[in-house]
């Protein structure tokens, strides 16, 4: 009896159990208690799960737009206000809404090109403060310059600025043993010295310790005058400053005058202008090819000229082994009362006779030939054959060069 009751409940817990199972797709929760009067009977019961509640997520900042979510996004930020003091604000500060605008398009650049651009400009900055020059005070550079920087010159140098003679004439007397620095005996042009400190004798006559001022000029040389510093030369066109140089004791006494000479030539039948100065360097600097400053002449010539005659003269001619090209030729026009034609010619070469190798070559002869211009300096129209102006800083450099005097 009992076992055949024990079967039928079993038989029917199991159709129950399948009947249900159709019902709901799965089996939660099973729960079975035992009775103190039947250790046979069964409280079986079934329900759907409940849902357990999610966690709350944690704020953060995304994304996406407000309107993308559930519901209005409430974030409290803490903004500064127009009177500079802080305060709490449901709507975020303009700069972040500006970087999520730039996050969304992609328009910002990346981590990488910003590492690469803050390096560049740092290198920069370095190379800039490496190059520029250090900013101390007068009082700094004076006391460098007075105690540690080697402001000497060469001797042979000083020598040639005093008026001894010229740079290569200055070399061979101090070759030949006489010019002596401080009671010795030097044989080196190279040697440093600085006449305001070292004791310098030449032929047993001391040197001044006050180095003339640099003085630059501007001179209409006439024809018939040689570019030569030789006393002997009774027409060189350092004669032409005889009155200038008589007056310097006047004007400045217990300073050696200087000695003059000519930046570049102009040959004996040439006229116009010519630089005369006392400042090597500059000399240097503007006579020499590689500065490739332009000269321009005017050549008076004979007979007609055509065509043929100028496009010959631009295609230029050979000189010392140097296929040399003149910058321009032109025709310039015809003047009243005058028998022949006139040319304008710029070069840039500097070859001797170059002006007149080039009129030569292309069937022509120069009847007179003036210099006009070097570089971005001109001749004064109004000064007369033989005279001369001194150059002002603006003069200077419109030739290329800087005023760079020293102080009495």
């Amino acid at each position: 009896m009992g076992s055949a009751a024990t079967m039928a409940i079993t038989s029917l817990c199991f159709t129950k159990s399948n009947k249900l199972t159709s019902t709901f797709r799965t089996l939660p929760r099973l729960t079975c208690s035992s009775l103190s009067n039947s250790p046979f009977k069964f409280n079986i019961s079934f329900s759907p799960s409940k849902p357990k509640p999610k966690p709350k997520p944690e704020p953060k900042i995304s994304n996406q737009s407000p309107e993308d979510n559930d519901g209005p996004l409430m974030i409290p930020w803490i903004v500064r206000g127009e009177d500079g003091n802080f305060k709490l604000s449901s709507e975020p500060p303009p700069s972040f809404l500006k970087d999520m605008a730039i996050a969304q398009t992609g328009t910002k650049k990346s981590e990488k090109d910003q590492t690469t651009k803050i390096k560049k400009k740092t290198e920069k900055e370095t190379k800039v403060r490496a190059v520029a020059p250090p900013q101390y005070s007068k009082a700094a550079r004076r006391f460098y310059n007075e105690n540690f920087k080697d402001s000497g010159s060469r001797l042979s140098k000083v020598l040639a600025a005093s008026g001894v003679a010229s740079r290569r004439s200055c070399e061979e007397l101090i070759f030949e043993g006489k010019v002596t620095v401080n009671g010795s005996v030097c044989n080196t042009p190279q040697t440093k010295v600085d006449p305001s400190k070292d004791i310098i004798y030449v032929n047993g006559s001391r040197l001044p310790k006050r180095q003339p001022h640099k003085v630059y000029f501007a001179l209409n040389k006439p024809k018939g005058y040689i570019c030569s510093s030789g006393e002997k030369e009774s027409k060189s066109v350092i004669s032409l400053f005889d009155d200038y140089l008589s007056s310097w004791d006047k004007k400045h006494p217990g300073v050696p005058p200087p000695r003059l000479f000519t930046v570049g030539r102009l040959d004996v039948a040439t006229t116009g202008l010519l630089i005369v100065t006392n400042d090597g360097d500059f000399a240097q600097k503007l006579s020499h090819p590689s500065s490739n400053f332009s000269k321009e002449y005017i050549a008076t010539v004979d007979g007609l000229v055509h065509k043929r005659h100028l496009m010959a003269i631009s295609e230029g001619t050979t000189i010392e082994g140097v296929h040399c090209v003149p910058d321009s030729v032109e025709l310039l026009p015809h003047v009243p009362n005058a028998q022949r034609a006139r040319l304008r010619i710029v070069v840039h070469d500097g070859r001797k006779h170059e002006v007149r190798e080039l009129v030569k070559s292309a069937g022509l002869e120069i009847y007179s030939l003036k210099r006009v211009r070097i570089s971005g300096f001109r001749l004064p129209p109004d000064l007369g054959l033989g005279k001369y102006v001194e150059l002002n800083p603006t003069n200077l450099k419109a030739l290329g060069g800087k005023l760079n005097k020293v102080d009495s």
